[in-house]
């Protein structure tokens, strides 16, 4: 017994220095970017710079946030969802279109600020509900059909791509009527000023400080709750959990459920707040980042909201080249996120581990 406990107490701190150490690499590394950034830039970034493109960052990582914690219930609870890209455009042009449309009806019978107010709100309803059909549709054919989960994430991207690029060009492509614009800016106060961090944290949009909610939640559901154990549960051995009661396909459905509400959440950030317009095939690989950054994290929310923060700092970096440094060809920077990607996925930042039960059909014996 004295054993087993010396190795857990070993195998506890061992997993407490690996995260110290990675903290402290992605400390330095980041000292490091800054002075390669600044450098590149003529020493023209300072401290308000600095906060700017770090607000810049956090705003960027929200939908990759909110795609990360898409794949991260989904692949908890044993469901490989590569669909997250089609089922955010999917939220994104249904938002866009609602909020336009409805904003034309709305402001007919109350004040017009009244009506954005609501159209927006109904927007992201609306958004929230195209995915949440979207992902019913991945989880039956997957789960009661027991079809190729990675085939079914492709099929939602294809078939996301050809719907809305069809509505587009039908409906949104010219002589769309004013909408009310983007959700405003929240500005929490007294929090919003306290130097550096109010900025940055508490001078943002709804959605941002819903991601940022968000994490924590997933975070504490996850691994401090009964339900959370069953989702792992499911995700790792589907059939010890079966033999303990626990309805493995039911707790699957309702994974993919939730996970497709946070999609549209984060398709609904496109059109509802980065711009007030919608282009086709507009989410630009955030969905397949997102997926990265879940990686990076390790299936873990806190770790995936770090990962996400990285590519929004690789995006907002983007953007602040592109302002000092202009004879620098902007596919250049703009590569950078990718390249991030790539890096991440060939595994450079640490073996990742998925659920042992991802992508395979569970029958009840």
């Amino acid at each position: 017994m004295s054993t087993f406990t010396s190795t857990k107490q070993e195998k506890r701190f061992a997993i407490r220095g690996s995260w110290w150490i990675n903290i402290l690499f992605v400390a330095f590394a980041l000292v490091v970017a800054y002075y390669l950034f600044n450098l590149i830039i003529y020493g023209k970034c300072a401290g308000g710079c600095v906060v700017g493109i770090l607000s810049q960052s956090l705003v960027y990582a929200t939908p990759i946030a909110f795609a990360a914690m898409t794949g991260l219930l989904c692949e908890r609870s044993g469901i490989v969802n590569i669909g997250i890209e089609g089922q955010m455009l999917m939220a994104s042009m249904v938002g866009y279109a609602v909020n336009v449309y409805a904003f034309q009806a709305l402001q007919h019978i109350m004040d017009p600020t009244a009506a954005g107010n609501i159209s927006r709100w109904m927007a992201l309803l609306c958004g929230v509900l195209a995915t949440v059909l979207l992902g019913l549709l991945l989880a039956v054919v997957s789960i009661k059909y027991k079809v190729d989960q990675i085939i079914g994430g492709t099929v939602i991207n294809i078939l996301s791509a050809g719907v809305t690029g069809y509505f587009y060009r039908q409906f949104l492509a010219s002589d769309v009527p004013p909408g009310p614009g983007t959700f405003p800016v929240v500005a929490i106060p007294g929090l919003s000023q306290i130097p550096v961090i109010g900025p940055i944290l508490f001078d943002q949009k709804p959605l941002t400080y819903t991601m940022l909610v968000l994490v924590f939640f997933v975070f504490y559901m996850l691994f401090y709750t009964p339900w959370g154990l069953r989702v792992r549960s499911v995700g790792e051995h589907p059939r010890a959990a079966d033999t303990l009661g626990v309805n493995v396909n039911k707790t699957r459905y309702i994974s993919v459920v939730l996970a497709s509400v946070v999609a549209g959440l984060g398709g609904v950030w496109f059109t509802l707040e980065a711009v007030d317009t919608f282009s086709p095939n507009m989410t630009n690989g955030l969905g397949f980042i997102g997926l990265a950054a879940m990686i990076f994290g390790k299936w873990n929310p806190l770790g995936a909201l770090a990962g996400a923060l990285i590519f929004g700092l690789g995006s907002s970096v983007t953007s602040i080249l592109a302002i000092y440094r202009p004879d620098i060809p902007s596919q250049i920077p703009q590569m950078l996120p990718y390249v991030l990607t790539i890096i991440v996925l060939t595994g450079v930042v640490g073996r990742a581990i998925p659920p042992a039960a991802e992508n395979t059909p569970y029958e009840k014996q």
